[in-house]
């Protein structure tokens, strides 16, 4: 689904499917449409089509042919996050670009951790300062080390921890792979191995560390679905649809492991419990605020 028109089948078709925005089988509908559209043209399907719930058809193809030209400008960004367009994805974070993709709590940006243009873009988008750090995801727990200092954890503690809606703080040290302009005067980094096949396979595509933070202006509201930041569509080079997330807007479980043999929660987000249960099986105690 190359074609701009795609963009508007697949923000108009749950009208005629009866489906979910997002889910599988309005996909597996827009798809059906799409097949058959190029000989003879989006509009024209709409108006020719019988398959479509009687009564819409003829308003619908009005209405897209007077704002078809506004609406493609729009709506052309947004894809499905399947892996037909990880590949995609991969490319537009080598191309120092910014994309909006789901996780397993909430909508990010994404970028490529090491261009600094692209996490300057990020911060430039939400209205965020920069003093405010960027995590980073990885395809794999394996690959934290390559970014973060894991030898003094305990062995499987990342393993049980994640995948899973968990940022883990950790050590950055001094043979972090993450370029030094990245959370510049920083000793930790926050990293997240999200439990979605769609971003980890763009991690892994990409190689390195992708940046990544909510998807919303710096204050508002978190994203549980591409319509919540229909503002911000134009600041990326494609947003990637996987409906309506259903954890919430409390986003991951922020956990601090700097400290030998000590945890300390900074934010309790959706799955503090699970998260406290795995810490203190590996034996670790937390760390209590100073008051």
């Amino acid at each position: 689904m190359s074609s701009p028109n795609c963009a508007v089948l697949r923000h108009y078709a749950f009208t005629f499917s009866g489906c979910a925005f997002g889910d599988e089988s309005h996909w597996q509908f827009v798809e059906s449409i799409v097949s058959v559209t190029p000989s003879i043209g989006f509009v024209q399907y709409l108006r020719l089509s019988t398959s479509f719930k009687a009564g819409c058809t003829r308003k619908m193809a009005w209405t897209l042919e007077k704002c078809d030209f506004v609406v493609e400008n729009s709506l052309s960004v947004v894809r499905p996050a399947t892996e037909r367009y990880v590949d995609e994805a991969v490319e537009d974070l080598r191309a120092g670009k910014v994309i909006a993709v789901p996780t397993d709590t909430l909508y990010g940006f994404a970028c490529d951790a090491c261009t600094l243009e692209a996490v300057h873009s990020i911060y430039e988008i939400k209205g965020r300062k920069h003093t405010s750090p960027l995590a980073i995801c990885v395809g794999d727990a394996i690959e934290i080390k390559r970014f973060a200092v894991t030898e003094y954890l305990p062995h499987g503690l990342l393993d049980s921890l994640l995948p899973g809606p968990v940022t883990v703080v950790l050590r950055r040290g001094e043979c972090s792979e993450l370029e030094k302009s990245l959370n510049p005067g920083l000793d930790s980094i926050g990293v997240r191995v999200p439990d979605c096949n769609f971003i980890r396979a763009i991690a892994r595509g990409l190689g390195r560390a992708v940046a990544l933070t909510s998807a919303n202006l710096s204050g508002q509201p978190s994203s549980v679905s591409v319509k919540d930041f229909e503002n911000l569509w134009k600041h990326c080079a494609h947003v990637y649809d996987g409906g309506v997330l259903p954890s919430g807007r409390a986003g991951s479980t922020v956990v601090d492991l700097t400290k030998l043999g000590n945890y300390k929660i900074l934010r309790t987000g959706s799955a503090m419990e699970e998260t406290v249960i795995i810490l203190e099986k590996y034996s670790l105690v937390e760390e209590r605020m100073v008051t």
